[in-house]
C-alpha cells in the first residue's frame, strides 16, 4: 500500500483544488474520484438518460470506459478514450454526478479502480467518501469543509469566470440540496470519519489551506516512516 492521504467533504468546499495544490507541493499524485462520477454523468446526458431512473443508468454502465491518464504530473480524464478532463467541468454535469453517484452500481464500477491506484501509488484522494468508504486504512484523512454561504459564493464567482450565467440564491440553494443528497443516500453518504482531521476553509484562502493540509501531511508523514522503520 502506498502512502495515501484521504480528502473528503460537501461541494465547494475547495477539496480539489487544495488537494491537487497539496499533491503536488508534497511529490504525491492527485486523484481526482469527482472527475469520474463526472465523466459517467456526462455519458448519461449525452445519451438522454432518465437520471433518476436507477435500472435506466444501470442499464447504461457497460457502454461506459472511464480511466485517468497523467501528463506531466496533471490528471486527465478518459471517457471511452475521449479527454473529457475540461467538458466534465460544467454545473449540469456536476448535478448529474450528484444524483446518479448515489446508486449502487455506478460506484462499484469505479471502486476497485480507485483502490488499486492508492495500491500502485502515493496518493492524495478526495472526494465524498474516500476516507469511510474508498480508503478505510488511509495513512492520513482529512474533512475539508466551509460555511454554505461561502462555498456558494465561491461557486458563483467561478461560474461568472467562466461566463455562464448564475443568480447566488440559485447556486445556494442548489449546494444546500447536494449536499442533503449527498448526506443522505443510502450508499457510502457523505461524513467525516472519525479519525479524520476537520479543516474548515471558510476563512482561509486557498494557499492558506494548501499550507494547513501540507502541515498534516509531513507529519503523518513522518509518523508512517517511523513505525514501517
Amino acid at each position: 500500500m502506498g502512502f495515501n492521504v484521504a480528502i473528503d467533504g460537501p461541494a465547494g468546499a475547495g477539496k480539489s483544488t487544495v488537494a491537487k495544490a497539496a499533491a503536488k507541493a508534497a511529490g504525491l499524485i492527485y486523484v481526482d474520484t469527482g472527475a469520474m462520477y463526472r465523466a459517467i454523468g456526462l455519458y448519461l446526458l449525452r445519451k438522454g438518460t432518465d437520471l433518476h431512473d436507477e435500472k435506466a443508468v444501470e442499464e447504461k454502465l457497460p457502454g461506459i470506459d472511464v480511466s485517468i491518464a497523467y501528463e506531466d504530473g496533471v490528471q486527465k480524464v478518459l471517457l471511452n478514450g475521449e479527454d473529457v478532463s475540461s467538458v466534465i467541468r460544467t454545473q449540469e454535469v456536476g448535478a448529474a454526478a450528484s444524483v446518479t453517484s448515489a446508486y449502487g452500481a455506478v460506484r462499484a464500477k469505479l471502486l476497485d479502480l480507485q483502490r488499486d491506484l492508492a495500491k500502485k501509488q502515493d496518493v492524495v484522494m478526495d472526494g465524498r467518501d474516500i476516507g469511510t468508504n474508498i480508503l478505510p486504512d488511509a495513512q492520513l484523512k482529512i474533512y475539508l469543509s466551509a460555511s454554505v454561504a461561502v462555498r456558494a459564493k465561491r461557486r458563483y464567482d467561478e461560474l461568472v469566470e467562466k461566463g455562464e450565467e448564475a443568480v447566488l440564491s440559485e447556486v445556494e440553494k442548489e449546494i444546500e440540496e447536494r449536499d442533503y443528497r449527498d448526506m443522505h443516500r443510502e450508499i457510502a453518504p457523505l461524513k467525516k470519519a472519525e479519525d479524520a482531521v476537520f479543516v474548515d476553509t471558510s476563512d482561509l484562502t486557498i494557499d492558506q489551506a494548501v499550507k494547513a493540509v501540507l502541515v498534516l501531511i509531513f507529519e503523518r508523514k513522518v509518523e508512517s516512516e517511523g513505525k514501517d522503520s
